[in-house]
């Protein structure tokens, strides 16, 4: 932890997530949710939506909550998907500032107090998959091979990333280096957006959304842990079919008249821990601890 920070976050911040059948890896996540959040806030929430799990995962969502009343439990009678299961979670967020996390902990968030004061300075904090700083990295080509290296738990899946990132960025213009991370949220702001996926779009619509009420984003560093148990299931054909239908509803409805002027405004409002020169000093203070992850 750097010494430009206070010892606690200043505002209250909601954890929210989901999961169908996660029992392998639920309480685990919950215990470490729990303790990271402990030591960078005082005023907290996890909201947890169960999506229609067949498992042990109601009864150990309801074992913990029993134990810890900051635990709060949304239950899916049936299967919705994570894009109606997240537009629930949003909704109940009770907390100044809110963001997500995956059930099997899929981005690195030890520097969870560095992005939560960085929410002080900037609108939104988005995190992205860093990429090593070499000059190599920089040629676009040769950039999407750094990306696939690592962006995901293996090649096929990371293949299957790399194409939903270009896709949204050719279909929608905001030129974010991530679509798929986690991003800190105001709350309100989060709330007052219409979002209508249903599928993994929703996260990329989140940040579509609200760049067009004019918001500010920092580009932070957040690498991405592969999943060691449990299944994933954002890159099944079914998901994958689901969430091109919802990008497709979206850029024929809103995005495509969105898109000039997406490309036109993001020098002035999109901001990146690896560009400092665009940084003010107490931003640069922050931050210099997030640049090991470059390496």
């Amino acid at each position: 932890m750097t010494s430009a920070l206070p010892q606690k976050f200043n505002r209250s911040v909601s954890l929210i997530a989901w999961g169908l059948n996660e029992e392998i890896l639920l309480e685990e996540f919950l215990d470490r949710a729990f303790a990271l959040l402990s030591v960078c806030v005082d005023d907290f929430e996890i909201v947890f939506v169960d999506d229609g799990s067949t498992d042990r995962t109601p009864e150990i969502l309801k074992a913990y909550a029993a134990k810890e009343p900051r635990l709060r439990v949304i239950t899916n009678e049936v299967n919705l998907n994570i894009g109606q299961s997240s537009r629930r979670a949003i909704t109940a967020a009770t907390k100044e500032v809110v963001f997500w996390q995956t059930v099997d902990w899929a981005y690195d968030i030890r520097n969870l107090r560095i992005f939560l004061e960085l929410m002080n300075h900037f609108n939104v904090v988005q995190g992205v998959r860093p990429l090593p700083i070499r000059l190599l990295s920089y040629i676009p080509v040769l950039r999407s091979i750094y990306r696939v290296r690592t962006r995901s738990d293996n090649f096929r899946k990371a293949i299957v990333s790399l194409g939903n990132y270009y896709i949204l960025r050719i279909l929608f213009g905001a030129p974010f280096h991530d679509f798929q991370n986690v991003t800190f949220y105001p709350t309100k702001l989060l709330q007052s957006v219409v979002l209508s996926g249903d599928s993994s779009f929703i996260n990329p619509e989140c940040l579509l959304r609200t760049y067009e009420r004019g918001t500010t984003y920092l580009e932070v560093p957040i690498p991405f842990i592969p999943r060691t148990a449990g299944e994933a299931k954002g890159t099944k054909l079914s998901s994958i079919r689901k969430s091109i239908r919802d990008i497709l509803r979206a850029w024929l409805s809103w995005g495509w008249c969105q898109r000039g002027k997406n490309r036109q405004e993001s020098s002035r409002r999109i901001f990146r821990v690896w560009q400092p020169f665009n940084l003010d000093e107490k931003v640069i203070e922050l931050t210099a601890p997030l640049f090991k992850e470059f390496r």
